[in-house]
């Protein structure tokens, strides 16, 4: 823990602070301006690369449902976030995540057969 500040101290201490909260204020507004261009459109050829997909295999995941889509007239384009977060939730438990669960619920069910 710091020491206590004394009163000549304040007004330093203060500065400081403030000089904090600008370089702050500064690196979330840098990184505001940043994000409008992730959610920048990406027609089916850029989604294709960033998925690592070859294009045929795109279109037929869309014509299935698999994977988030927006299309105007002929066109499909792709929000980067959506593809992300679609990956994502394809992820694998690991068979120790699996084992938790397993423990959990075994848990859960013995208090359950218990209370009856």
């Amino acid at each position: 823990m710091k020491d206590t500040l004394t009163f000549d101290q304040l007004p330093k201490a203060v500065t400081q602070i403030q000089e904090k909260l600008d370089n702050i204020e500064q690196l979330l507004l840098q990184r505001q301006e940043q994000s409008p261009e992730q959610e920048e459109l990406m027609p089916i050829t850029q989604a294709a690369a960033f998925l690592d997909l070859a294009v045929p295999t795109v279109y037929s995941k869309v014509c299935r449902k698999e994977i988030p889509v927006n299309k105007r007239g002929k066109r499909l384009y792709f929000y980067r976030s959506e593809l992300t977060e679609w990956i994502k939730s394809g992820r694998k438990k690991t068979a120790e995540e699996i084992r938790e669960e397993a423990v959990q619920h075994l848990a859960i069910s013995n208090k359950k057969a218990k209370a009856f």
